[in-house]
């Protein structure tokens, strides 16, 4: 059992502390170290780049976050780097590049976004990169088959089950607990409550909730979880 004192004890910046206002873009490193700066743990995304290299970024597609198009898995790490996101100067960085500027001084919560039949060699990369990180660090996913791969390669940080829907989901979401036996659940605010949740954090896990967007959503927050991951306001 892993201790995820560090996970619940302060609020979770969704994908950095990012303010498009102010030209700090989502998953970037100035958006994490923002976060930093305050102290916030973080949240970002992960891709598999090309060449084979975890990249922090959220969307299948460029062309949301930065003027190019197409599928942000068939840039290298190098190409994706060279890309700017929305009007700043960051580009797309790499998982160890974060680590870097982290540097364990907050805590970390990586979502491995999967493509089903295209993830083989993602998660080992990922705990590969991790391996000499000591900081407080989780993995966590909506797709079961990475949970697999994580548990399969034995993974030595903690694993986390993201998660959404009311009741009808119920059984689905149980099958995964047997299935891979998630140290924590993230799970979508505005589905709650759930007796899923309520079932989880029964079990003596933490459930962290997203994407909390104002002081009123994080006192409906609050009544069923352990901790936010949040945008837009300063909780």
């Amino acid at each position: 059992m892993h201790d995820l004192n560090w996970l619940v004890s302060r609020p979770i910046a969704h994908r950095g502390l990012h303010d498009g206002g102010n030209a700090v873009f989502e998953n970037t490193l100035t958006a994490a170290r923002a976060a930093l700066e305050e102290k916030y743990s973080i949240e970002v995304d992960l891709q598999f780049s090309a060449d084979g290299v975890p990249v922090v970024f959220h969307d299948q597609t460029l062309d949301r976050v930065t003027s190019e198009s197409g599928n942000v898995r068939a840039g290298t790490a190098e190409e994706l780097a060279r890309l700017r996101v929305g009007t700043s100067e960051d580009g797309i960085p790499s998982l160890a590049q974060l680590l870097e500027t982290i540097d364990g001084n907050v805590g970390l919560v990586l979502e491995l976004k999967g493509i089903y039949g295209e993830d083989e060699g993602f998660v080992s990369a990922v705990l590969k990169t991790l391996e000499t990180y000591n900081g407080s660090v989780a993995i966590m996913s909506f797709n079961h088959w990475l949970l697999a791969d994580a548990r399969l390669l034995e993974a030595a940080v903690p694993v986390g089950l993201t998660a959404e829907g009311g009741d009808e989901f119920h059984e689905t979401h149980m099958e995964a607990v047997t299935a891979f036996d998630p140290d924590f659940v993230s799970y979508n605010l505005h589905d709650l409550p759930t007796r899923f949740v309520g079932e989880f954090r029964g079990s003596n896990r933490p459930v962290i909730t997203w994407t909390v967007r104002s002081e009123e959503e994080k006192a409906y927050s609050d009544r069923f979880a352990d901790q936010i991951t949040f945008e837009g306001f300063r909780p």
